[in-house]
């Protein structure tokens, strides 16, 4: 393959890096492969996403590669109807060459095919290439893509769409076909795949919508938390500590020793009593020996 191209291309080192890649490292989501006559077109085949209507699906398409790859997006187009993108129209995509100013040189064919694929269950917008078909004959379609790949171009080129559809078919788990009496709408695995795509999507706007909720929640039960802190006042002394309330805060309510409290000042008044008593007292037993001290010197100077 490589001794047709001149080896100091960029373009061409690059592809020829990207194939490598792509055999030695192969993905159950993707194929894809360079044209032997043409390493600057690829043929590929994707797995529908899980959990969509597309899920079970291979779809194939082209990729185009500029000559100034990687630093220029390629062109896409599907080949497999799919109810999504037109078949054998060049897709609009922010990953295609509808949107040069987007691409990136760092990204690659695997790339792509991934992006690709993120890009099948999206709404399409009106973009160029889009349809917007129901989700029940989409689905019928990704079971019917399974039964052949699509017929297009040179034998070279049909050849390597059939090897790369046996590839994804080995890949791919088993989709049950739809019957000749039931319709779409009727089909378990449809209705079991919109059931799955519409509980995904409620799951993922729970976030947007409680997310906010839980935040201002928790933000009144800190201040509520803060609140019972700072407020000591309601607990009552002697109450029982609950495991809401911190044992400091129980602690601080009750006040030490308060019987020291309330008796000491009855102990104040005794002791001044107290006091005052005996000063008197003494007084009293002074006054006592005084006059008793009087008396006998009268009667000593009357006798003499």
């Amino acid at each position: 393959m490589a001794e047709k191209y001149n080896m100091k291309n960029p373009a061409v080192k690059r592809i020829l890096q990207e194939v490598k890649e792509m055999q030695s490292n192969p993905s159950d989501d993707f194929m894809s492969l360079p044209l032997e006559e043409n390493i600057f077109e690829w043929q590929f085949a994707i797995r529908g996403p899980c959990d969509t209507e597309f899920d079970g699906g291979i779809y194939h398409g082209r990729i185009q590669l500029p000559a100034e790859y990687p630093f220029k997006p390629p062109s896409f187009m599907l080949l497999t109807p799919n109810g999504r993108f037109e078949t054998q129209t060049k897709i609009c995509l922010s990953i295609s060459n509808h949107h040069p100013e987007h691409w990136q040189p760092s990204w690659s064919v695997r790339t792509a095919l991934v992006a690709l694929i993120a890009f099948m269950p999206t709404n399409p917008n009106g973009a160029l290439g889009s349809l917007d078909y129901k989700k029940e004959e989409r689905h019928a379609l990704a079971i019917k893509s399974r039964d052949a790949p699509p017929r297009f171009g040179t034998p070279e080129r049909q050849k390597l769409i059939d090897e790369i559809h046996e590839y994804m078919l080995s890949k791919a788990p088993p989709v049950p076909k739809l019957s000749s009496t039931q319709t779409p709408e009727e089909h378990p695995k449809n209705e079991e795949g919109d059931s799955q795509v519409s509980l995904q999507n409620a799951e993922d706007n729970l976030p947007t919508v409680e997310g906010p909720q839980d935040s201002m929640a928790g933000d009144r039960f800190v201040e509520e938390e803060h609140d019972v802190a700072a407020n000591v006042n309601p607990i009552p002394a002697g109450a029982v500590a609950s495991r809401d309330v911190p044992l400091s805060v129980t602690n601080n309510e009750l006040p030490p020793k308060p019987e020291i409290r309330v008796h000491k000042p009855a102990d104040d008044r005794l002791f001044t009593i107290a006091a005052v008593g005996l000063t008197i007292a003494i007084l009293v037993l002074l006054l006592k020996k005084f006059m008793k001290s009087s008396g006998h010197t009268a009667l000593f100077m009357d006798g003499s």
